[in-house]
């Protein structure tokens, strides 16, 4: 052995100072450099597991939304076919009034106006009955040649108009 350590140059001083220098160095790099290397790769591991459970919860969070958003678009839509038949029979309801207000008032106006042609009517006619008092009396006087007084000569003819 002793060959084999001549042959080597081996020195067990140097050996034994290598060896405490490896040591040394490793208890350093285990503090100084795999500790914080390894702590940053654990939290590191666990930002991107919190990251993944977070995109995981969201994307629940997103499905729950769009859900309730189809519910609350459905009953929109319901609330507003329901707006919609209330306002179409407030509309129908309405024009009924309207057309009853309508044949109310054509109605009067058709009931005044045949009031008015009757009042006019018997206007004209007792226009006409004057005016032939007027001439039968004319005439009469021509025929007569003798006239009777004239208030006389109206109440006959009144008379036997009226007969």
């Amino acid at each position: 052995m002793e060959e084999l350590i001549k042959t080597f140059h081996i020195d067990w001083k140097l050996i034994i100072a290598q060896l405490i220098n490896f040591a040394i160095v490793l208890f350093v790099l285990k503090r100084y450099a795999y500790g914080p290397v390894l702590k940053m790769m654990t939290e590191r591991s666990d930002k991107i597991e919190k990251g993944i459970k977070d995109a995981e919860h969201a994307h629940k969070r997103l499905a729950e939304i769009t859900e309730k958003e189809k519910e609350v678009l459905v009953e929109a839509k319901k609330q507003a076919g329901e707006i919609i038949a209330h306002a179409e029979a407030a509309a129908i309801k309405n024009k009924e009034i309207i057309v009853a207000e309508s044949k109310k008032q054509a109605e009067k106006i058709l009931a005044d106006a045949t009031k008015k042609m009757e009042m006019e009517k018997n206007q004209m006619m007792q226009e006409i009955r004057t005016q032939v008092t007027d001439l039968v009396v004319a005439a009469t006087g021509k025929v007569i040649d003798e006239k009777m007084d004239s208030e006389k000569d109206r109440a006959i003819i009144n008379k036997a108009i009226n007969e």
